[in-house]
């Protein structure tokens, strides 16, 4: 199973929201989990994940289903040694077990030789594909074929709207 995890802040709570799927080319998710997080921390330049994370790994304690590989609006890798960022936070936290792909939809400004462009749909702008446990060539070529003609997956786009439905 996949899932796709996004979050939405309030000024100290976090809506978190994933969905969970089956295949690459689903439309629609098997099942979806929300979960209200207090007293998130302030966010931090370059510390993105301090307050991210601990939203992830709260709503992953309601997940039912085995999870096989984890999506994650953001950078696995901010840059070429490997400095983690969201993605790669997550995978030390879930001691390396679970594979995780980076979908960030804005440019990070360090060189990124982990990390690929993609262009989906008719949009110029394309998304960066980063990812830790699976090849990243692999990762970029499954986010690609995802569900939907615009930029943005189907999927990718309904936990971003889930995750803003407070």
């Amino acid at each position: 199973m996949i899932l796709v995890v996004d979050v939405d802040y309030r000024d100290t709570t976090a809506n978190t929201a994933a969905l969970v799927f089956e295949n690459f080319s689903d439309e629609s998710p098997l099942s979806s989990y929300t979960k209200i997080i207090e007293n998130i921390v302030e966010y931090e330049p370059g510390e993105f994940y301090k307050r991210e994370l601990p939203c992830i790994l709260e709503i992953l304690k309601t997940v039912k289903e085995k999870i096989d590989l984890i999506i994650v609006d953001g950078y696995v890798w901010l840059d070429s040694d490997k400095k983690p960022g969201l993605g790669g936070h997550l995978y030390k936290s879930l001691s390396d077990k679970i594979p995780v792909i980076g979908v960030a939809k804005r440019s990070f400004h360090a060189k990124n030789d982990k990390m690929l462009k993609i262009s989906r749909g008719q949009s110029a702008n394309p998304l960066y594909i980063t990812s830790v446990g699976i090849e990243l060539e692999i990762a970029a070529d499954l986010i690609l074929n995802m569900h939907g003609i615009y930029r943005i997956p189907t999927l990718l786009k309904k936990v971003d709207q889930l995750c803003r439905d407070w």
